[in-house]
């Protein structure tokens, strides 16, 4: 663990090549832009590296219904997307659209309401807890409106720096139409979500709960406020830490496939052998019997599991590069690190014991902070309240215009490349984005070439 005012931290992951290359010592050639966030772990048995390129083509699977045959029966009946990789487009992120006509399908759409005279928060009634935007009732050709529609409009604003320079900066301001179940108000509490990365889930998985907590009390000695989210594990019934997701809210990379399949593409499984019917939702009890139950069975289900544990996450690259070393330095002189913790390292992981023992640079902490106001949804989730956020991931972030032809970083995809991201930055991490816009734009540049060489 390396916290601000620490030695600074030599990535042992540095890959000794330039941005024009990035070396698969695999292969023995350049991995292609495509692949770059699909590579498997090191030191993967034979049956295992099956097993992840089987969960591979289950990721890419394309579902559809019946009496389609372009693909697997079971989606639906309300879903966002007819595969996984229909929004982790390469295994990155989601991408964001400009065009004010066309509904949203990348980003999702969470709902939450108040409960009666209290402060606390349940899906939504009619639509429970995420807005699908498709449907097959209506016909079998193609797919229509689902629960609504969502678009997405961006509303740009300027931002000057302490040296004069102007950087744009866009917000996202969310249209709900069409809705199919009663209208959804401003009383209810919505969220928009972009698509994650996707690799070195294993990783993270595998850190031990105790650092975590460590790495939440060291903070609080330099005066910051990283905690932890505790989530309903469906499994075991009880509460453990959150690792994933955008507000720490689920505890397993099972879970999360799981989760995933059910919301998005609508398929279930023997975690979520149900489908996402609320009570006023008749056309959707009358089609749950269509399949058979669950509809991505155990088999795909951890083929699916293991390919998200065992996909490796890029090396950082320009290793020895002055500007680089440079930015490494501002990055910890800027307390950025107190977050984004440089260092972290696996413990037992008997899912993939390939990667157990490992320090890796993943640069996040799994932990919550307070981003401020201009970053907040609004919406609690378990133990993380409207301002919170966990800390996102930075590995791989430099080569996300090569895997997904942009960035659309942060929790909804507003910004567009690392500066604009820094630059949404309040709450807790205020102060470090505020000694951002006073550095000169030399000192800026080499911050950012840190970051993107990650």
């Amino acid at each position: 663990m390396v916290l601000a005012g620490m030695a600074l931290f030599v990535n042992p992951g540095y890959s000794n090549v330039n941005d024009e290359c990035v070396w698969n010592a695999v292969t023995k050639q350049c991995t292609p832009d495509a692949q770059l966030y699909l590579q498997p772990v090191a030191k993967l048995d034979p049956d295992q590296m099956l097993l992840h390129e089987v969960g591979k083509i289950q990721f890419n699977t394309i579902w559809t219904f019946a009496p389609r045959l372009d693909g697997v029966w079971g989606m639906g009946p309300f879903f966002l997307a007819n595969a996984c990789s229909g929004c982790h487009i390469n295994n990155g992120r989601g991408i964001t659209t400009q065009q004010l006509n066309k509904p949203v399908f990348q980003q999702l759409v969470r709902l939450s309401v108040r409960k009666p005279g209290t402060d606390e928060t349940m899906p939504h009634p009619a639509y429970d807890s995420q807005l699908q935007v498709f449907t097959l009732e209506g016909g079998v050709v193609e797919p229509s409106t689902g629960e609504a529609d969502v678009f997405i409009r961006w509303l740009p604003h300027t931002v000057k720096l302490a040296d004069g320079t102007e950087v744009e900066l866009r917000r996202p301001e969310l249209k709900i139409t069409n809705e199919k179940f009663g209208p959804i108000d401003d009383s209810v509490l919505k969220s928009v979500r972009n698509g994650p990365a996707l690799f070195g889930l294993g990783y993270l998985e595998a850190v031990p709960e105790a650092d975590i907590l460590a790495i939440a009390a060291a903070q609080k000695a330099l005066g910051f406020n990283g905690r932890p989210n505790y989530v309903a594990d469906d499994a075991s019934f009880k509460r453990k830490l959150g690792r994933f997701g955008w507000k720490a809210n689920q505890p397993s990379i099972s879970q999360q496939v799981a989760a995933a399949h059910l919301g998005d593409i609508g398929v279930t499984t023997s975690l979520y052998p149900d489908q996402d019917c609320t009570l006023i939702q008749k056309a959707c009890y009358e089609s749950v019997s269509k399949y058979a139950k669950p509809e991505l069975n155990d088999q795909a289900w951890n083929a699916v599991n293991f390919f998200m544990r065992a996909n490796a996450a890029p090396r950082a690259r320009k290793h020895n590069d002055p500007q680089t070393e440079r930015g490494e330095k501002l990055f910890a002189d800027l307390q950025c690190a107190v977050c984004h913790v440089p260092s972290m390292k696996t413990g037992s992981y008997p899912a993939l014991p390939a990667i157990e023992n490992e320090t890796f640079a993943a640069f996040t902490d799994l932990l919550l902070h307070d981003m401020g106001p201009d970053l907040a949804d609004g919406r609690p989730d378990f133990k993380a309240g409207g301002n919170d956020w966990r800390t996102a991931p930075l590995w791989g972030v430099g080569l996300a215009d090569r895997v997904n032809g942009g960035m659309f970083l942060l929790h909804d995809g507003r910004a567009r490349n690392v500066e604009e991201a820094i630059l949404w930055h309040g709450g807790e991490a205020k102060k470090s984005a505020d000694s951002y816009k006073r550095l000169p734009a030399v000192d800026r540049q080499s911050l950012l070439s840190f970051v993107n060489s990650l």
